[in-house]
């Protein structure tokens, strides 16, 4: 994990390479001002990106989750799967 984090790890730059690809497709799909990302992993060793579509800064507080169907689930992720270049 700590060699994920140094920025000039082929693993570091992979993963944000990779997010990023998929935060420019999520951008196009949901209606927001933005996409943020948070890097987490705090009870194992391991880490994992979020991407966040934001309006507000209240919304990067994870306080406020909005709620999909399996289906609406599976129709985001198609929809954004087809807009990653």
């Amino acid at each position: 994990v700590f060699e994920l984090l140094m920025s000039t790890s082929p693993l570091y730059l992979g993963l944000m390479l990779f997010s990023r690809k998929v935060g420019k497709a999520l951008e196009k799909t949901v209606d927001c001002k933005r996409i943020g990302m948070s890097v987490i992993g705090l009870e194992v060793p391991h880490v994992h990106v979020h991407l966040i579509p934001l309006n507000e800064m209240k919304d990067a507080t994870f306080q406020h989750k909005v709620k999909l169907t399996d289906q609406e689930l599976t129709s985001l992720s198609k929809a954004i799967s087809a807009k990653i270049e």
